[in-house]
């Protein structure tokens, strides 16, 4: 099975045609519009898809291809951070109020989360905090085993804080201790933040490259996995990121 996730930077409408070359069963495409409100050409390449956003115009979209079935699981929950004397709200969160974040299952056997993390330089629990936030409330859900999470993280061990418990190298260590690994760095053998293929490029710049789109496998599916890492070359006219194709070997 071949999954695909790409930030396509909008108007995904216009750029389909540079998908056809993946041949994708399942494609995770974020900052792409709702089909619903766009061209009649769109919503019927979209198929029976999963579209979740607030802005119409950029959202995460779910598109099975090839008969392939996709199912909202539509987790909720929330948690709570014991042990402090403050009984400030901030210390309770829900799955409803963290963004972007679709859980769904393929087939009804395997589960996917697709994440688009977003925030903002004011926010504490920006990018990487808001899916840490996420994994506390899911830690059972993504630990039960054929399980993938990926997309755009926009996030890197480099931007670690010291004072942070929620920076990318301490969540990574969550998902290692609930049996998910990044499927990138195990088939390089790099390590977090010193990636040699990066994912994006700011401002489309070559000179300016970034690792922050990543795909996180149980054990159970890691070792039938490859990872494939898009180039800027092939892909800098349409957006900023470059794909990631994911390709299980499933029973």
């Amino acid at each position: 099975m071949k999954i695909l996730t790409w930030n396509c930077n909008g108007a995904l409408r216009k750029k389909l045609f540079a998908l056809e070359q993946f041949d994708a069963d399942i494609l995770i495409i974020q900052e792409c519009e709702d089909p619903t409100q766009s061209t009649e050409a769109y919503i019927n390449w979209a198929g029976d898809y999963i579209w979740k956003g607030k802005n119409k115009n950029k959202g995460i979209g779910i598109f099975p291809k090839k008969q392939h079935r996709v199912k909202n699981l539509n987790w909720t929950g929330e948690f709570f951070l014991s042990g402090l004397h403050s009984t400030s709200p901030s210390l309770k969160w829900r799955s409803e109020d963290l963004q972007l974040f679709v859980p769904f299952s393929i087939n009804g056997k395997i589960t996917i989360l697709a994440v688009w993390t977003k925030g903002r330089e004011d926010q504490a629990f920006g990018y990487m905090g808001q899916f840490w936030k996420y994994l506390q409330i899911h830690r059972s859900d993504l630990a039960s085993g054929t399980t993938v999470i990926l997309g755009d993280f926009n996030s890197n061990a480099q931007w670690d804080k010291p004072d942070r418990w929620w920076s990318h190298s301490d969540t990574i260590v969550e998902l290692q201790k609930i049996g998910l690994e990044s499927a990138y760095h195990m088939q390089t053998g790099e390590t977090q933040g010193r990636e040699s293929k990066p994912t994006f490029f700011l401002q489309r710049n070559e000179g300016k490259p970034y690792h922050i789109d990543y795909s996180f496998l149980s054990s159970d599916l890691l070792e039938s996995a490859n990872l494939h890492v898009g180039n800027y070359q092939e892909r800098i006219k349409l957006s900023d990121h470059v794909p990631l194709l994911l390709e299980i070997h499933t029973q």
